[in-house]
């Protein structure tokens, strides 16, 4: 299958949603019909992310659901699976790998993890974790295989060259992260400060910019939108409406209630 890129927002539109999910939690089945919801709602991407323990840059929320994940022996090839399964059923949602590099991707190499993604069906690879020096052979593999590629950069933290240079290497979209931090943290968006980082991105490059850290609310959607970003991307909050779910015996039921309060639908029919 090709990649199905991720669109740049027109004028007038309004901003997409990314959401983050761990393979494994909910296990098999069950995520399948959390990501067709997604698609159903108009879900722009989504996350999945292979576990991995211990993130250091992940908060309570998410540590807990990689470990359900990890627990229920979640890996690469049940990831390559469900993308696999679920991406010839989806209209609207793309599927994108996040992979941590010490734990996923060294192991079984770098060109051949890639080149599996591309061949299950993944519209994007997200590499956390990954060395420095890697990044230039990073770039060069996945342009070979086909696979596209989120690049990272830090609002208020990362240099103009840095800014520049994750402009000019995204394939699939630029991850601009609002702030330094562990995921589920809050604090209010920088609305403003955000804004000229995404003015200053857009100088060097085409491809979509992704606002993630701090969103969680269709509130603070709406404020990604106003930065002249063209995705919000939610995590913590996605996943505890999953681990919500999970405790409540109504998963589905609870993730369409999350969808529809995040997507503004007002209930949890589709768009």
């Amino acid at each position: 299958m090709t990649p199905r890129a991720l669109p740049r927002r027109a004028s007038g539109d309004e901003v997409g949603i990314i959401l983050f999910l761990h393979v494994g939690d909910p296990p098999g089945e069950e995520l399948i019909d959390l990501l067709l919801a997604c698609d159903e709602f108009g879900i722009a991407a989504v996350e999945l992310a292979v576990p991995f323990p211990d993130s250091p840059t992940d908060g309570p929320t998410i540590r807990r659901s990689a470990n359900r994940a990890l627990q229920a022996g979640a890996d690469l090839e049940s990831a390559l699976g469900i993308v696999r399964t679920v991406s010839p059923q989806l209209r609207q949602t793309r599927l994108v790998l996040l992979l941590d590099w010490a734990w996923t991707v060294r192991p079984r190499g770098l060109e051949p993890t890639l080149a599996a993604a591309a061949a299950a069906g993944a519209d994007g690879i997200l590499l956390h974790g990954m060395p420095p020096k890697e990044r230039a052979n990073t770039i060069s593999v996945a342009h070979s295989v086909g696979m596209p590629i989120v690049t990272t950069c830090y609002h208020r933290h990362s240099s103009p060259s840095v800014l520049a240079q994750a402009a000019r290497e995204a394939t699939s979209y630029v991850y601009l992260v609002s702030r330094f931090g562990r995921s589920g943290s809050t604090a209010e968006l920088d609305v403003t400060g955000l804004t000229d980082t995404v003015t200053e991105i857009r100088r060097h490059g085409d491809a979509p910019i992704a606002i993630g850290f701090g969103v969680s609310s269709r509130r603070e959607v709406e404020q990604v939108g106003q930065t002249g970003a063209d995705v919000a991307i939610i995590g913590s909050a996605a996943v505890l409406a999953v681990e919500e779910g999970l405790a409540e015996g109504r998963l589905l039921p609870r993730f369409r209630e999350f969808l529809a309060e995040l997507t503004g639908t007002g209930s949890s029919s589709p768009i």
